[in-house]
């Protein structure tokens, strides 16, 4: 067993090095770079701004009007597994532990933020979290592993209020927020792409914010009792500014972007990076040319992210100082899986997987 598992490794390192390289070359020798492949959902008055990628060949999407899809081939049919008493309702993030076995967060003021978890694919789900407090509006969830996971909600009583989970999402406690520094006058999480709140590691979470006077990262190293909070250079200042999405490849290297949500605004600094876990934040040299909503790391690479937003796709292959656009269609949020399986998910039931 264990030289399988050695084989195991080397095999995903050399896929790993091997798909990087080829992605280096044919952009830089060819000007050839991945490209989606849109799937058709059958969901066109549908947006999906919550996406999980379990592999190549399944993913979960979630969007409005209360519609969750799944697909177990590749993207080529989806099945409608929304929950029956979510029709309402507005998902707007969903994490996925495998095709089996999934949470979907619904937002909105008092008891439109809603949580349900599935254990059968999506053939039955529960409510496990409904908000009864009007003052709270949560926005994200994200899962350190199958059992312990987080969701966030906009400042209530001047800070953000955290969920906690230690069952999968069977049940759900709000953390004490002593630990919690003060949200400035205006600010708020984007629930635009499921990636205001993301984890890397068995600890390690961060928070993504805008609308107040800077766009800022908040980080806790003990799953949500303690944070901190920096500056993301992303400018804020308006509530459409600020960073909306997040990733991490590990506690420490870390992409934000994001910008001025609003069509035809100017986002000259949609994109930072970070090398010590959100301590410090520095500018893109080269940032996306617009908004972005969603980032993700490309698998097993070091260097690697794609970034998405409606104007379009960028594709870094430096850890996130140099963008370059590689597809101009409408994405709100993107996600790979361990084996080169990448989706992004948009406006008018947009679904696509990547093609190397």
């Amino acid at each position: 067993m264990v030289s399988l598992g050695l084989c195991g490794a080397a095999l995903a390192a050399a896929l790993a090095a091997s798909a990087q390289a080829n992605v280096q070359a044919n952009v830089q020798t060819n000007g050839n770079a991945p490209g989606w492949q849109l799937k058709d959902t059958g969901k066109n008055d549908v947006r999906f701004r919550g996406l999980a990628a379990v592999s190549r060949k399944t993913a979960w999407v979630a969007g409005s009007k209360g519609t969750v899809l799944r697909t177990s081939d590749g993207g080529r049919t989806w099945r409608d597994v929304s929950p029956l008493s979510a029709g309402g309702l507005e998902f707007r993030d969903i994490e996925a532990f495998d095709a089996r076995r999934a949470v979907v967060l619904a937002i909105g003021e008092g008891e439109a933020s809603r949580v349900f978890r599935t254990a059968d694919g999506g053939e039955t789900w529960t409510e496990t979290f409904r908000n009864t407090d009007p003052r709270a509006f949560y926005d994200c969830v994200t899962f350190f592993d199958s059992r312990n996971g987080l969701a966030m909600s906009d400042p209530v009583d001047g800070k953000y209020r955290i969920l906690s989970t230690g069952d999968g999402g069977k049940s759900w406690t709000v953390l004490p927020n002593a630990g919690m520094p003060a949200a400035e006058p205006g600010e708020a999480g984007f629930a635009a792409s499921g990636q205001c709140l993301v984890s890397a590691g068995p600890r390690d979470v961060w928070l993504a914010t805008g609308g107040g006077a800077t766009g800022r990262v908040l980080h806790s190293a003990d799953r949500g009792l303690t944070w901190t909070a920096t500056d993301a250079t992303i400018p804020a200042g308006d509530p459409a500014r600020g960073v909306f999405g997040l990733a991490f490849r590990d506690r420490d290297h870390g992409i934000a972007v994001g910008g001025d949500y609003r069509a035809g605004q100017a986002s000259p600094k949609a994109a930072a990076v970070t090398a010590d876990g959100g301590t410090t934040w520095h500018r893109s040299k080269t940032p996306p040319p617009a908004y972005r909503s969603g980032v993700t790391w490309l698998p097993h690479t070091k260097s690697g992210a794609l970034a998405v937003g409606p104007t379009g796709t960028d594709l870094t292959l430096d850890g996130g100082r140099n963008w370059r656009t590689i597809d101009t269609g409408s994405y709100d949020t993107v996600d790979c899986a361990p084996d080169f399986g990448c989706w992004a998910s948009g406006e008018k039931g947009r679904v696509a997987r990547l093609q190397l």
